[in-house]
């Protein structure tokens, strides 16, 4: 397992899909949003964690599309589905690569970036809180969604359209869980609710994504 972890954040970065292009993409999301919506700090402030959050999004959605591509064009997606190793843990092995490679560098860069967008010093700490909560269902579902268009023509448009519906309930959430942080206001069950996606998600999908790649491998 810990080969098969190694190896898939080697490839991510050798292939251009990893933290240097995501990191790159949020940089660009968050530094042009002050453009399109004035200099007005009030403003910024509030919708900061929306921001953010939204950046992290489709940050992580631009790497999806190799999770799986480069194993199944060189045959090594062959030998993960006979391997010992049960293809439920590989997949989601594959999930931990891909959140250790894409999103936990957007983690840590988050609360920086906050302040170009005027974020209240109370909202780092819980902009930090509701991603490290929320990001790994992200990539989860991401896991999934690169299983289902495996081996598609321009799969990469139709992961996108498979996938951001899905994201919707974990962007609501951790959205919510790092504004009401930053006014201070509860966020007991919105942190819950953020904590309980994420749960499910990463306990149920890799059996989906296992079973969606035992078909299209048939």
């Amino acid at each position: 397992m810990k080969a098969l972890l190694l190896r898939d954040m080697a490839l991510a970065v050798r292939a251009g899909g990893g933290f240097g292009l995501a990191l790159a993409f949020f940089l660009i999301v968050v530094v042009l949003v002050p453009f399109s919506v004035g200099p007005d700090t009030a403003l910024l402030a509030e919708i900061a964690p929306g921001i953010l959050w939204l950046g992290a999004l489709l940050a992580c959605l631009l790497s999806l599309d190799r999770v799986f591509a480069l194993d199944f064009e060189d045959g090594s997606l062959d030998r993960l589905a006979t391997a010992p190793l049960p293809l439920e843990a590989a997949a989601l092995i594959k999930a931990l690569a891909h959140w250790l490679t894409t999103a936990l560098p957007l983690i840590v860069i988050a609360p920086g970036l906050g302040v170009l967008l005027s974020l209240p010093a109370s909202g780092f700490a819980w902009v930090l809180v509701s991603l490290a909560v929320g990001t790994p269902a992200l990539s989860a579902i991401g896991t999934f969604g690169a299983a289902l268009t495996v081996g598609l023509r321009r799969g990469g448009l139709l992961l996108s359209l498979l996938v951001l519906p899905l994201y919707v309930p974990t962007l609501i959430f951790g959205a919510e869980v790092a504004r009401r942080g930053t006014q201070g206001l509860d966020l007991g069950p919105t942190l819950a609710l953020l904590g309980g996606i994420t749960l499910g998600t990463v306990a149920l999908l890799p059996f989906a994504t296992a079973a969606v790649l035992r078909m299209t491998l048939r």
